[in-house]
């Protein structure tokens, strides 16, 4: 398929999000108005303005929604608290679809604040984050694996961000990826596509998208130090695809039956944000994936849409129009 004819293509889809769901608060201050606590002699930041936007899976959902894609959906936690009712807002201000995330109480919804200077643009003061370090309690862990059970049949393609570094991992415990398991097994014509930062080689039977960093781990975890060998990874977990990213430099294709196939890609220089090119790369070769069953194409196209977001401060998103234009500046049909 071309990369127009997927462009077409993807309002038929209908896409679902599951795992690790974050709220990102990027709070501009101006240093102008910097001054001392007179209670603690420490000097405040003083925030001027804030952005809100869905982080993690969130940013994965975002990049669907501007993509085009016909239906997405969104199957994970917030907190009954102020973050999580701007999580709500973030999401649906895209047009997301909201009906399968879960309530988790008194759990504080997972969330970045992140501090940019005004004068400079850049983000120079260290993070504030809101987590929660313990294991997600067994009814909410049914809750989850119960909507996913209801649902995963309306779906088309299923993306998985498993994006806690916990050791046991957040909505994407070991329950919920045997459910994912069943879910590809039972019908191979359904995309089930992981993204692990720590557990890749934990997921059995579905495509998984590692950067090479975590593919290289997880080879070392599973065969010994020093070895790197996607086709072995695969072979490991019986995956259907390994799509590894390699920086901009290359993909790297891991397919039963194939040595591993290597496809360059143009790096770009000097690039304004990295952050969240995974996501967007994963959400564009997934949706492509799922329509043309071509891992070539559907690795040519989630670099397209990565292409575009890294040159966007934040976590940005690509539409048609400029995945059309990166295409025809690349001479991609």
């Amino acid at each position: 398929m071309t990369v127009g004819e997927i462009l077409e293509g993807l309002g038929r889809l209908n896409a679902l999000v599951v795992g690790d769901v974050c709220l990102d608060r990027w709070c501009t201050y101006d240093p102008a108005f910097t001054e001392p606590s007179r209670e603690t002699g420490l000097s405040r930041v003083a925030v001027v303005r804030t952005e809100l936007t869905a982080g993690a899976g969130g940013t994965v959902a975002n990049n669907l929604a501007a993509l085009g894609v016909g239906h997405v959906s969104i199957l994970g936690l917030f907190g009954n608290d102020g973050h999580g009712f701007e999580l709500k807002q973030a999401l649906s201000a895209i047009g997301v679809d909201l009906t399968l995330m879960v309530n988790s109480g008194k759990r504080p919804t997972f969330t970045y604040t992140k501090l940019i200077n005004s004068r400079t643009g850049e983000e120079d003061q260290g993070r504030v984050d809101f987590v929660c370090p313990d294991d997600v309690p067994a009814p909410l862990e049914e809750e989850l694996l119960e909507h996913l059970r209801s649902s995963a049949s309306d779906f088309d393609v299923i993306l998985v961000s498993d994006q806690a570094e916990t050791d046991s991992g957040a909505v994407i415990t070991p329950a919920m990826r045997a459910l994912l398991a069943d879910i590809a097994a039972r019908d191979q014509k359904r995309v089930v596509w992981v993204d692990s930062r720590l557990r890749i080689e934990h997921f059995r039977g579905m495509i998984l998208k590692p950067n090479e960093r975590e593919a290289r781990e997880a080879c070392e975890r599973i065969f010994g130090p020093g070895v790197y060998d996607l086709g072995r990874l695969r072979a490991h977990v019986e995956a259907p695809l390994v799509i590894t990213t390699c920086g901009g430099d290359r993909v790297e294709i891991a397919a039963p039956g194939s040595p591993v196939e290597t496809i360059p890609t143009r790096k770009i220089e000097n690039p304004v944000d990295i952050c969240g090119a995974g996501d967007s790369f994963s959400a564009g070769a997934a949706t492509a994936y799922a329509l043309s069953r071509d891992a070539r194409a559907a690795a040519v196209f989630g670099d397209l849409v990565a292409s575009v977001t890294i040159m966007k401060k934040g976590t940005g998103t690509a539409t048609p129009h400029e995945i059309l234009a990166a295409a025809s500046r690349r001479g991609i049909t």
